[in-house]
């Protein structure tokens, strides 16, 4: 009896030795079980700070003789292409003129639609109104050609500007708009005169006349043209 007594209480000492040893074993195997890593959030990399970009650096001031041969040169260059222009092979000058209307303040025969034939001579066709309505001038050539570009010599702005329309009349008398809008063209301070000029794909047609028309009220001032040519073969 005694020895039961004895077993028992060692068994029972065993159990509570397990027990103890068993229970934080188990609570750390929950623990693993249960705690998970937390993400790390990955800061995107921060973008470049844009490079400003260097002032640009201020062009010397030019001497007074540097801006001399620069106005040398501008004159020399228009001279040349003017020198071409009048020379030019294919080129003919209007041969007759009409017009919408004529300056006639002390019947000036300078400033007739009549002033714009032949080659530059410093007489020019002038219109009468400065800002009203349309103007135009109308002007023939003695051969009829299959026309590539027509070329316009004025003297001031309010011409340059003012052109809205070009037309090409045919040897049957009808009219062909080959050009209208508003007009890029400035006055070209080089020289005396401005070559408005006008390049256009070869007309199938034969060509005999040119019409300029003028709206008035795009640049305010009289219209004038000096000469006029006609290019094609």
């Amino acid at each position: 009896m005694l020895i039961a007594k004895v077993a028992m209480k060692k068994l029972s000492s065993s159990l509570l030795y397990c027990t103890l040893l068993v229970a934080p074993l188990a609570l750390v195997a929950c623990g693993k079980k249960t705690v998970e890593t937390a993400p790390v959030a990955v800061e995107p990399a921060a973008a470049p700070a844009p490079v400003a970009a260097a002032p640009s650096a201020t062009p010397p001031e030019l001497t007074s003789e540097q801006r001399d041969m620069a106005r040398k040169q501008a004159k020399l260059e228009y001279t040349v292409m003017e020198d071409k222009y009048m020379s030019d092979p294919r080129a003919q000058w209007a041969a007759s003129a009409t017009s919408s209307s004529s300056y006639q303040k002390g019947e000036s025969e300078a400033r007739r639609a009549t002033s714009a034939i032949g080659p530059i001579d410093d007489k020019q066709w002038r219109n009468d109104q400065t800002d009203i309505g349309f103007d135009w001038i109308e002007l023939g050539y003695a051969k009829p050609v299959n026309a590539t570009e027509v070329r316009m010599v004025i003297a001031d702005s309010a011409t340059a500007e003012s052109l809205t329309k070009v037309e090409l009349q045919d040897t049957d008398g009808k009219w062909n708009t080959i050009w209208s809008g508003i007009s890029e063209t400035k006055v070209d301070e080089r020289g005396p005169r401005t070559w408005l000029v006008r390049s256009f794909e070869k007309t199938a047609y034969k060509v005999k006349a040119v019409k300029y028309t003028f709206a008035n009220t795009v640049s305010v001032g009289h219209k004038e043209v000096e000469a006029a040519q006609l290019l094609g073969d």
